[in-house]
């Protein structure tokens, strides 16, 4: 009976194995836009992907139209809230009884925290060349407001978020069986050549100064600056200020973390100026064509870059 019992659990585990993907992929945030499009994308390549989204609801329709619309099967959902201790420890627990390892992991989610007068937005018609150099800021003084709370929801989802993911699912993605991989959603507005402040801008090119501590004080420092209205004053980036100092801190994380774990490719990608909601559609690429850079960089082969910043598929220049 006890034999029995033995060749029974041996025959469960020895199943279970055999369904285990020979590449797990996790996406953030991706029920819409970019982040459905990397799901998309890796599935076509055979890769088993884990779509995440805070609302369930919206993710199980994602996994659905996906299923129906590309007929892929290899698409699974679970629910994430980036920002819930308890929902991260779930993912992780879930992927470590069910696959006991992670290959690939895409930190997609993200907000722009920002308040936007749309209407207001859709009328000053500002075409792509003038949002991209930076030229907008003044033109966007009436209709995009900064307040505080939305700074530090910026600065907790697309930072801390992306942060606190990473550390719960390294210890699996350490199990990879084919090369582990993590793709950081950066930003054009992540480049340092628009950090009005010199001694910050080169003190971050500088990866060896900087841990997480030294850069959540730095974060710290900004939100402060942000509250009392000293953001010129100290030098602060001014258009986009929150978004563009967390995008910022998310290219030196990753610059860290590639040095941290040498065996890994750790990249991060500028999608391009993408029609989505993170900018009020205010893009001009399509998502799909705004997932490349991320898909590329996902499936690097084992000599491929880690530590860089990659402006949608080409190597790009951020610090």
């Amino acid at each position: 009976m006890q034999e029995n019992s033995y060749c029974s659990r041996l025959e469960a585990v020895s199943r279970d194995h055999e369904t285990i993907p020979e590449r797990l992929a996790v996406v953030t945030g991706g029920n819409r836009g970019i982040g459905l499009e990397v799901c998309r994308h890796l599935a076509v390549q055979g890769v088993t992907v884990i779509l995440t989204a805070r609302n369930e609801n919206r993710g199980k329709d994602a996994v659905e139209s996906l299923g129906h619309g590309s007929n892929l099967s290899n698409i699974i959902f679970h629910q994430l809230d980036i920002l819930d201790n308890d929902s991260v420890s779930s993912l992780a627990q879930h992927i470590e009884t069910r696959y006991g390892k992670l290959d690939i992991l895409v930190n997609n989610a993200g907000v722009g925290g920002v308040e936007v007068d749309q209407d207001g937005l859709r009328a000053l018609n500002i075409d792509p060349n003038t949002w991209l150099s930076g030229k907008a800021a003044n033109l966007l003084e009436h209709v995009v407001v900064q307040t505080y709370d939305g700074a530090v929801k910026c600065v907790d989802t697309n930072y801390y978020g992306c942060k606190w993911v990473t550390e719960a699912l390294l210890p699996l993605l350490k199990q990879s069986t084919s090369g582990a991989r993590i793709v950081n959603t950066s930003s054009l507005r992540s480049e340092l050549k628009r950090m009005p402040n010199e001694k910050l801008r080169d003190e971050l090119r500088n990866v060896d100064l900087w841990d997480e501590n030294r850069m959540e004080a730095m974060l710290d420092e900004f939100l402060e600056d942000l509250k009392h209205g000293r953001l010129e004053e100290r030098g602060w980036p001014t258009m986009l200020p929150a978004y563009s100092m967390s995008k910022m801190v998310v290219n030196l994380y990753t610059r860290i973390l590639a040095k941290r774990h040498p065996g890994m490719r750790i990249n991060c990608v500028h999608p391009g100026f993408v029609k989505t909601e993170i900018n009020w559609n205010t893009g001009v690429i399509p998502p799909e064509e705004g997932a490349r850079g991320a898909v590329k960089l996902a499936l690097l082969p084992d000599d491929g870059p880690t530590g860089c910043y990659f402006d949608q598929t080409d190597l790009g220049v951020a610090w």
